[in-house]
C-alpha cells in the first residue's frame, strides 16, 4: 500500500484541444498513475489532445471525458498543465473556469504548473494564495490579489505549483503527497482573503 498512495483517486487533467505542453501533462499523469491513482484527460471537445513540445506538434492523446459531461464531484484532484495556448483558451470557457473554481471551492488538491495558472487567476482562485508560475504571469497573479515566488514547487493549502518543465521532478513528487492528503480545509485567514474583493 505504501507504493500506492493514491489508490482509489481519482484524477481529472484539464487541457484545451490544442496547444497544452506535452510533458506537462505527460508527466504528472504517470506520477499519479504509479502512485495508484486513475487520470482523466479532461478537454473542451470530444476526440484528441494535440500535445505540444514548445511550439512544434507532439503526440496526441484520447479525450477521456468533456467539459460538458465532466462533474467536478467525480474526481478528487485537478492538475493543470501549461503551454501558452492551452490556458489561454481554457480562460474563455466559462465552463472551464467553472470546472476549476468547484475545486477551489470544494478544498480539493491542484497542481498547476508553469502557464496554467491563467486558468486559476480567470477563476478568482489566487487571492490569498501564494503560488509559482512561468516568470510572464507574476504581474496577472498579483494583480488578482496572489503573492508570486519565484521556486521549484510551491505549495500553498493544497495547491501545488512550479516554474516549468525543468521543475517536473519536484512537481509530480508534491502533487503524489498532497493528492495523498486529500481535501484541504483553507486556514481561517486564507479563506478570508479568497473571499474579500
Amino acid at each position: 500500500m505504501a507504493d500506492t498512495p493514491l489508490e482509489g483517486v481519482r484524477v481529472a487533467v484539464l487541457v484545451a484541444n490544442e496547444g497544452v505542453e506535452q510533458v506537462e501533462m505527460t508527466e504528472p499523469m504517470r506520477a499519479v498513475r504509479e502512485a495508484g491513482a486513475t487520470a482523466f484527460i479532461v478537454a473542451p471537445e470530444k476526440g484528441e489532445v494535440q500535445g505540444f513540445n514548445h511550439l512544434d506538434k507532439g503526440d496526441v492523446f484520447h479525450v477521456d471525458h468533456t467539459l460538458a459531461k465532466a462533474r467536478p464531484e467525480d474526481y478528487d484532484a485537478l492538475i493543470l498543465p501549461g503551454g501558452v495556448a492551452n490556458p489561454d483558451h481554457l480562460r474563455t470557457l466559462p465552463e472551464a473556469v467553472d470546472f476549476v473554481r468547484a475545486f477551489v471551492d470544494a478544498g480539493k488538491p491542484i497542481g498547476v504548473i508553469c502557464h496554467g495558472a491563467w486558468t486559476l487567476v480567470e477563476a478568482g482562485a489566487v487571492r490569498g494564495r501564494t503560488l509559482t508560475s512561468w516568470p510572464s504571469l507574476r504581474t496577472d497573479i498579483v494583480n488578482a490579489g496572489g503573492t508570486w515566488v519565484d521556486e521549484e514547487v510551491h505549495v500553498d493549502e493544497g495547491l501545488v505549483s512550479s516554474r516549468n518543465p525543468d521543475d517536473l521532478p519536484a512537481f509530480c513528487a508534491k502533487i503524489v503527497e498532497e493528492f495523498a492528503e486529500g481535501r484541504h480545509e483553507r486556514s481561517p485567514e486564507g479563506a478570508a482573503a479568497g473571499r474579500s474583493a
